[in-house]
């Protein structure tokens, strides 16, 4: 079982935290103990590490304007130090014991200086490796997603929150001295960490030789270009070709997408869609003839779906009731007999037409679905050879 939670970046703490983890630093025993040996020191610390630290935002302009100029940016330990400074006012004999894990099981905290989907999206395909622990619940995951992070006091809290709950941090932090520092503290106070973006920029700036920007994208001006036009046009086109409308249409369509009801053909042609490709999709109905349109177009743009007759049933019979059909009243459209007569129905159109290739959702993502159909369709664009055979993949 997986939970989650967005938090904004002025509260760290989880709604479930003990009441340990509300004690301020500076409340700590051993922090009375040395009361009288070092009382200014703490604070000259503390007031360096503010003197020292500019506005985030205003270093984001302020590295963007330098970006615009081609001025090289110069690498400062500002952060660094900082956290030297910042790390002398807790030491790790000082951090609590990670709490007793309660119900919601071990936590995964991900921190992000933009909207942390590079983050979240990373766990989530890590996790996807233990669903056999996950969906029978003998092992439980929380994860709590901190996005736009951009000051290193904040990313302090969350690590210490995090080293109270026994928790792992994963971090995307565009700026390489902020993440130089995320790893030192994690280091010194016993949080497993890891780095998702650093590595990646790392080997990238070492085969380009160019030095990376550190800035999260969030803070990198958004030209209004071509490409973004290409994806609204797109996503308009599709959403007036949804469901056979317009079939005069379908030779301005980048990819068609035809199978029987519920196979996923919506959702699918909006995710293309967002990708920057006109798609049209077309219903398979028995009794009804395709539009004579599907069979002049390029083939190369003509995709077939198909399901699992159980799956379609049990889709079907969720819609009916999403529909307002209750169960008394029986209706062809989930039946299983007539659910298998329409697949057929299609598996003849499909093979009537064996260079439409033909792609099983079942138990697919719209995105697996997606980067299938991609590939096929860069490959017969590429003139790729193809099988004159109907195939299913």
């Amino acid at each position: 079982m997986i939970s989650s939670s967005n938090w904004s970046i002025t509260g760290f703490s989880p709604v479930r935290r003990p009441a340990a983890t509300s004690e301020r630093i500076n409340n700590s025993p051993r922090k009375s103990t040395q009361s009288n040996e070092q009382p200014n020191s703490d604070a000259e610390a503390e007031s360096h590490l503010r003197s020292s630290k500019a506005s985030p935002r205003l270093n984001h302009w302020s590295r963007a304007r330098a970006l615009r100029s081609g001025r090289k940016l110069a690498r400062s330990n500002i952060r660094i130090s900082a956290v030297a400074d910042l790390t002398t006012l807790v030491q790790p004999s000082e951090r609590s014991a990670p709490e007793d894990e309660d119900a919601s099981g071990k936590s995964i905290y991900m921190v992000s200086d933009g909207t942390g989907w590079t983050a979240e999206h990373s766990v989530q395909a890590a996790l996807g490796q233990f669903d056999h622990c996950l969906i029978n619940r003998r092992c439980s995951v929380s994860t709590h997603l901190f996005s736009g992070i951009d000051d290193l006091e904040q990313v302090m809290e969350i690590i210490k929150q995090a080293a109270k709950e026994g928790a792992i941090l994963v971090y995307t932090l565009a700026d390489p001295d902020m993440a130089e520092s995320v790893k030192q503290v994690c280091e010194l106070w016993g949080v497993p960490s890891t780095d998702v973006l650093g590595p990646i920029t790392e080997a990238i700036s070492s085969h380009l030789g160019v030095t990376p920007s550190g800035l999260p994208r969030g803070a990198r001006k958004v030209y209004l270009d071509e490409d973004y036009f290409r994806r609204i046009e797109a996503i308009e086109f599709t959403i007036k070709q949804d469901d056979g409308a317009l079939p005069e249409n379908l030779h301005k369509a980048d990819i068609i997408l035809a199978g029987v009801s519920r196979t996923g053909k919506t959702p699918l042609s909006t995710y293309l869609a967002h990708k920057g490709y006109k798609v049209a999709n077309v219903p398979i109905v028995m009794g009804l003839a395709l539009p004579r349109t599907i069979f002049e177009v390029d083939y190369r743009k003509v995709f077939g779906t198909t399901i699992n007759p159980v799956v379609l049933q049990t889709i079907r019979r969720a819609r009916a009731k999403t529909l307002g059909f209750s169960d008394e009243v029986r209706t062809n459209y989930s039946e299983m007999d007539h659910v298998r007569l329409e697949l057929e129905y299609a598996s003849r159109i499909f093979a009537q037409n064996p260079l439409w290739p033909v792609t099983d959702v079942t138990g697919r993502a719209i995105e697996e679905t997606a980067a299938v159909i991609l590939r096929l369709y860069h490959d017969r664009k590429n003139k790729c050879t193809m099988p004159r055979i109907s195939k299913r993949y």
